[in-house]
């Protein structure tokens, strides 16, 4: 028995450093990508502002320290940072710009909330310039409405726009809707190695508002040696447009500008509030008035205009959805080529080679390296005399559930979930009366609400369910659920859950270690695209506190029904078949209703139809928590691995749900938006 131990102790450590040594050797691959092999250098930093710091990470090729290089400023989307810029940062670096990309109010590092963008209570419902009260597109928002609400309602409000726009009656205003881009403009400028008079910005989504908003502030600035250092080019990914009635249109104007239209964009604005993006949408005065030019005439991937005096103008589009845009091959190449008309790139390198995404792909391998690491390592913590008691056998066949209730049980599940998604993530995030100033995560309280709707069905679920045992003499056991040992069935295991708790801060105490040397080492954080694992600074560290009791109670819950109060034969019996049987019916609990959100938003959408959630349930609840099911449906589906696999292996629910909930928790409170 010693032997076979010391044996299993072996395997795990061998397959657990193996794991981590070539997750370290991707990151470093990905880390000389982004540096493009030693001629670009990476700063990590922060601005000062009146209002707290803004964090920034510049790339500087070293040829711009014998004279001096355009610049560009990149600002990210919602629910985002500055990483997410990555490929248009790694390639403009490539091609010999100075690159300035920032973490945006209430993102990332950067430590001033989103409530300094500003509000009113007022929204508009149409296209800037396009609404009017009379027809009730210009409307009131109440002034009791929680103030993320309110600042969302207001995304599209640019501080530069009317009055009537940006003030209300009680004094509010839109303070800074470039979200601490237009002080970042002014640090590019004045760097060393920049040359003044050739900048340009680009921005994703909520960057494309904040990217509006700092050319309309450097809309013909000289700095203090007299020189021209406006805006030279504007490339919007995903941005919205207005009408030049909005704003002092005399007096300010944009320069060279480029819009990447996604065909599939789940966001109503950025599609001129119609189902779908057609050639229709051209015809609109919105559309060939941004273009300069005639309906009969507005064409996708055509340029209009004349860069040598700013009135260049080009809407391209891309055969993708909203979060994919920033790293769509074919707009990259547009926004470079538009980049070298407007401010001449000094490395001629095509537009179309590009090598940048290989770091994404990198990234994603040492993540996933990383997350199954933790596999090894319970394995290895489970051989010790303090965790060897963790592993309870199997429970008594009895214990399983019929095919017949195990589909009705599921179905009911993923009904419910799916059902309540689209609604209880919309009411969290902008209408739940929250003390604000505790839940701070906004996205977060999306999911919040939703998972507390979940736990409530378990709940009374779990009641009547107790009752009707009750009523036929059957006592209730704890073993069977993973919630107790098999010496005291009938009673919930206080030292299972402690010891689990244990376990589950190892392991992802583990990742979040790694996780930390990897980006002292490389400026590089675990995550694919978009941010998953960022280390924490203090207070994003206070708000995993305030959420992670819930995401404990809700995947614990959803661990017990789904783990031991769904388990089949295929639960109980050893092999690869049987194991992969037991996870894909976990999976279809796990992500039914997730899978099922998905496929009332995309396939209406693909068909030509319009976005499912806002032609089936309106505009309100399309939009960001639709997108976000590209990000959320993959972690669903790691999430049921680990917490399949952690079952088999302990025969408790503990450890995978705390592992799980740690984890999700961590995603959304290391790199969401923040009030």
């Amino acid at each position: 028995m010693e032997n076979k131990i010391a044996a299993t102790r072996y395997r795990a450590l061998i397959s657990w450093a193996l794991m981590i040594v070539i997750a370290f050797c991707c990151m470093f691959c990905a880390d000389r990508i982004q540096r493009d092999m030693g001629r670009v250098e990476i700063e990590m930093g922060t601005i000062e502002s009146p209002a707290g710091k803004i964090a920034y990470k510049l790339y500087i090729p070293k040829a711009a320290g014998y004279h001096t290089a355009p610049g560009v400023l990149l600002l990210h989307g919602y629910q985002n940072d500055h990483e997410t810029n990555a490929l248009y940062a790694n390639e403009l670096a490539r091609r010999g710009v100075v690159v300035l990309s920032i973490d945006e109010y209430g993102h990332g590092s950067t430590t001033i909330g989103l409530r300094e963008r500003g509000y009113v209570n007022q929204k508009v419902t149409v296209n800037y310039g396009n609404d009017s009260a009379e027809h009730g597109t210009f409307v009131e928002v109440k002034a009791s409405s929680p103030v993320r609400y309110r600042i969302m309602m207001n995304f599209s409000n640019l501080s530069f726009f009317d009055p009537k726009y940006t003030q209300d009656s009680q004094g509010n205003t839109i303070a800074d809707s470039s979200c601490g881009g237009s002080i970042a403009y002014a640090y590019l400028a004045s760097l060393p190695q920049v040359d003044p008079t050739r900048l340009a910005l680009s921005g994703h989504s909520m960057g494309t508002w904040s990217s509006w908003s700092v050319a309309a502030d450097y809309c013909d600035a000289v700095n203090q040696a007299g020189q021209d250092i406006s805006p030279k080019a504007i490339v919007l990914q995903c941005g919205e447009l207005f009408r030049d009635s909005a704003y002092d249109s005399e007096n300010i104007h944009f320069n060279n500008v480029l819009l990447l239209q996604a065909k599939y964009d789940e966001f109503s604005y950025f599609r001129d509030y119609t189902y779908n993006v057609t050639d229709d949408l051209l015809k609109t005065p919105l559309r060939y008035e941004f273009l300069k030019t005639t309906p009969e005439e507005a064409a996708w991937n055509t340029t209009y205009g004349d860069f040598a005096d700013g009135s260049a103008r080009r809407i391209e589009l891309l055969n993708t959805n909203h979060r994919l845009t920033t790293h769509n091959k074919e707009g990259l190449a547009a926004a470079l080529d538009w980049f070298d008309s407007s401010i001449t790139l000094p490395e001629p390198v095509p537009s179309d080679q590009q090598k940048s995404m290989a770091k994404e792909w990198l990234g994603l391998v040492a993540m996933l390296l990383v997350l199954f690491s933790m596999f090894p390592l319970l394995t290895l913590l489970l051989t010790t005399p303090l965790f060897s008691s963790f592993v309870q056998p199997i429970p008594a066949v009895e214990t399983r559930k019929t095919l017949g209730q195990w589909w009705r049980t599921a179905l009911l599940s993923i009904l419910l979930a799916g059902a309540s998604f689209p609604f209880m993530t919309q009411l969290g995030h902008g209408l739940l009366p929250l003390p604000e100033n505790i839940f701070r995560m906004t996205v977060g309280n999306g999911f919040l609400c939703w998972y507390l709707t979940l736990i409530l069905f378990m709940v009374i679920f779990s009641i009547i369910g107790a009752v009707t045992r009750r009523k036929r003499g059957v006592i209730g056991n704890w073993y069977a659920t993973g919630l107790g040992t098999v010496n005291s069935p009938g009673y919930l295991s206080i030292g299972l859950l402690i010891k689990g708790l244990i376990l589950a801060v190892i392991m992802t105490g583990s990742v979040y270690f790694i996780n930390l040397v990897m980006e002292y080492l490389y400026d590089l954080d675990l995550r694919f695209i978009w941010p998953f694992f960022r280390s924490f600074n203090v207070m994003r560290a206070q708000q995993f506190a305030v959420y992670v009791p819930v995401f404990c109670l809700f995947y614990l819950m959803n661990n017990t029904k789904i783990m031991g109060g769904l388990r089949t034969a295929a639960s109980d019996h050893n092999g690869f078949i049987p194991a992969l049987l037991d996870w894909l019916k976990n999976f279809f609990v796990m992500a039914g209703g997730i899978l099922l959100v998905v496929a009332l938003e995309y396939i209406p959408f693909f068909a030509g139809i319009g976005p499912g959630a806002d032609v089936f349930l309106g505009g309100t609840f399309g939009g960001p928590f639709m997108s976000i099911l590209i990000l959320f449906a993959p972690q669903v589906l790691f999430f049921s691995i680990l917490c399949t696999v952690c079952y088999r292996m302990t025969r408790s629910v503990y450890v995978g749900a705390f592992t799980a909930a740690f984890l999700a928790c961590w995603i959304i409170c290391g790199g969401s938006a923040f009030l």
